[in-house]
């Protein structure tokens, strides 16, 4: 949901709610800047009492040697920003802000009337979409303070290992066990996996076929050293599912089953599909940032189900076919999946309401598109993550941007080095995080860990999500999600599912909250990590303290990259007053 509040002596706040993050702009008239220092927040749950926010930046005159992990209140140590994010949220919840300016100086503060707004962050459970993220975010003050850094299975009780795996799966692990054990006798599930291996999930579907659900999954089993086949192979037998139960994906050694979706059917109906980034395996749901996404609409299902079932014919070229024969199988099975899903080939073609689109397909058209949507048809903003590098063609797309064109964020698992070769920096009005963590202390910040460290990842250790977004606060938004990397193996090689989700504000609302959630995560992080060129510049006290007077607002400058955060949740559109 959108919101904005009245004006209060020139200062008006904005919000965007998601399920878990709400995300906050704050515009203010040159005449409210003048002086302010900060906002000190408070915050009240529902009709409970308001309690001031905390945060860690403090004004050194006030607190000269902040220990690591000092925590303050934003009534002596004021939010010095425009653009904040609450990150702390319950869904289907209702939470009253307070936006106190102050101005003065830190010693003798003077705070003006402040600026309200309540909003209500989004229920789990939609009509149609249930949109599920896990934390991602092992790497973590949060982490570290909580966990201290150790693995789950090393935390000092069974209680907190499981506390552990409950706070970095959040409600990922949850609702995916419960769409299972939703299955009754009659029921039918039909699923396609890459990874398959997490014994939660594995011995559900047990339970299921013990009780009568109808149950067939596509599993990779591709004879290749470096695929998931031996791990597979082992879980599957370790959770009992029976050899019926199972469909090996085998043909196309050359490229990989990709897929992560389960169709539910009742009756002999397809009635929804679970789909997204998410593996089944520990490290899809405990350590690299992913989403499970549930559509509730027939037609989907339907169109899901039709794809399941080319995939439980192993399509496609065969380890023993010649070149000819392998050549021919290939191309059928890329024209059959084509056929299931037409792809659109720009914004203005795409369907209001949702578009599955399968892989492998005949021809780049698809990632084009995406192309497309991150460029020429982004009208304000565009948001993509990317867990294997930017494609040429996306690259080459943002490239045309300009400083007072469309906003783009991309996040990236690890730094660009060297590719793509175009720039994509703020002249092309591009912003790039990455996964990193802080590895040595900054300031009030202690040292984090990673998902890698944790036991939990091997291979993608921070963003492993695959979603795009275009114009995600106006009114007619687009949504992309599921399983590809926007790449072109993704696109013409592998097995793959999206959903294009256009017109859907309560959708986009979700992802771009989570989206800003990690993004701006990882940014500060990313920035620490390029300050480590400059001599001392990570050692710097001002880039993590509180600035003393008015002069932290140069950050709001016209052409800056707050400011133009600031212009894109502000200019959102259909909010209701809040």
């Amino acid at each position: 949901m959108r919101y904005r509040s009245r004006s209060v002596r020139g200062i008006r706040a904005h919000a965007v709610c998601g399920i878990n993050t709400a995300s906050f702009a704050l515009t203010a008239t040159p005449t409210a800047r003048r002086g302010l220092l900060g906002f000190s927040v408070e915050r009240a749950v529902g009709d409970g009492p308001f309690r001031w926010v905390n945060g860690f930046k403090v004004f050194r005159s006030l607190e000269p040697n902040p220990t690591p992990n000092t925590s303050v209140s934003t009534h002596v140590h004021p939010i010095q920003a425009l653009v904040w994010d609450d990150f702390t949220l319950q869904s289907g919840s209702t939470y009253t802000y307070r936006f106190h300016p102050m101005r003065g100086t830190p010693a003798a503060p003077r705070w003006g009337r402040p600026t309200t707004v309540t909003i209500q962050t989004e229920p789990l459970r939609g009509d149609v979409h249930d949109v599920v993220f896990n934390r991602g975010v092992a790497s973590s003050q949060a982490y570290q303070r909580t966990f201290h850094n150790l693995p789950p299975d090393e935390q000092p009780t069974p209680e907190l290992r499981d506390k552990a795996l409950a706070w970095l799966s959040r409600d990922l692990d949850d609702v995916l066990l419960g769409l299972i054990r939703s299955t009754a006798a009659g029921d039918a599930l039909r699923g396609a996996f890459y990874e398959f291996s997490y014994q939660p999930v594995l011995a559900e579907l047990a339970a299921a076929v013990g009780r009568g659900v109808d149950v067939r999954l596509v599993v990779d089993l591709k004879a290749d050293e470096d695929g998931p086949r031996k791990a597979n192979l082992a879980a599957i037998a370790a959770a009992g599912l029976p050899p019926d139960a199972v469909v090996p994906r085998e043909a196309r050694v050359s490229a990989i089953a990709h897929n992560k979706f389960l169709v539910v059917l009742r009756g002999g109906v397809p009635e929804s599909v679970w789909t997204g980034s998410t593996n089944l395996t520990t490290s899809g749901i405990h350590g690299q940032s992913n989403v499970g996404h549930l559509v509730r609409d027939r037609r989907t299902a339907a169109q899901y189900l039709a794809y399941w079932d080319l995939l439980a014919t192993d399509p496609g070229g065969r380890r023993t076919d010649g070149a000819t024969e392998k050549r021919q199988r290939n191309a059928a099975y890329r024209a059959a999946v084509a056929g299931l899903s037409p792809a659109p080939l720009d914004r203005a073609s795409i369907p209001k309401g949702i578009t599955p689109v399968f892989s492998p397909r005949t021809d780049l058209a698809t990632l084009n598109l995406y192309a497309r949507l991150v460029a020429a048809d982004a009208r304000s903003l565009a948001c993509a993550t990317f867990a294997f590098g930017i494609a040429a063609e996306i690259a080459e797309a943002a490239a045309t941007g300009t400083p007072d064109g469309p906003l783009r964020f991309f996040l990236l698992e690890k730094r660009s080095s060297g590719t793509p070769t175009v720039r994509l920096d703020a002249s092309r009005n591009v912003y790039e995080a990455w996964g990193s963590e802080l590895d040595t202390p900054l300031g009030q910040w202690v040292v984090e860990t990673n998902s890698r460290v944790l036991g939990l990842s091997h291979h993608v250790a921070f963003i492993h999500d695959k979603f795009l977004l275009c114009d995600p606060l106006g009114a007619d938004p687009v949504v992309v999600t599921g399983s590809a990397n926007f790449s072109r193996a993704s696109t013409t090689e592998n097995d793959e599912n999206m959903v294009i989700v256009r017109g859907d504000r309560r959708v986009a609302d979700i992802y771009f909250t989570e989206f800003n959630r990690l993004f701006f995560h990882y940014y500060f992080r990313s920035v620490v990590e390029r300050l480590r060129s400059r001599p001392a510049a990570a050692e710097e006290s001002h880039s993590v303290d509180l600035v003393e007077d008015d002069s932290w607002l140069v950050k709001y400058e016209p052409g800056t990259l707050r400011a133009k955060r600031v212009a894109v949740v502000a200019g959102m559109a259909r909010a209701q007053p809040g």
